[in-house]
């Protein structure tokens, strides 16, 4: 395999995209509902659990009416988060 080739599957391993949908609950009592990418990751708890960011990236939320709006929260405002199975 040419040497290009190879860069690019290792990429896509790294960039590998999974989204999940789940609802999350802030500190501040908001529910939001959303897409987050567990990327290479097994499960969506490994976002909170082996991650090294302190946010994750809430993508398509939608909260208060809106729609299709991109969050980053910072996980220590998280009360709980539901994955949708």
């Amino acid at each position: 395999m040419p040497p290009e080739k190879l860069y690019e599957k290792a990429r896509m391993d790294v960039f590998k995209k999974d989204y999940r949908r789940i609802t999350v609950r802030t500190t501040d009592g908001s529910t939001l509902m959303g897409e987050v990418n567990i990327g290479i990751k097994e499960r969506v708890s490994d976002l909170f659990t082996k991650g090294d960011s302190q946010f994750i990236v809430l993508t398509n939320c939608e909260n208060r009416g809106c729609s299709g709006k991109v969050l980053f929260i910072n996980k220590s405002h998280i009360v709980w988060a539901e994955p949708e199975d």
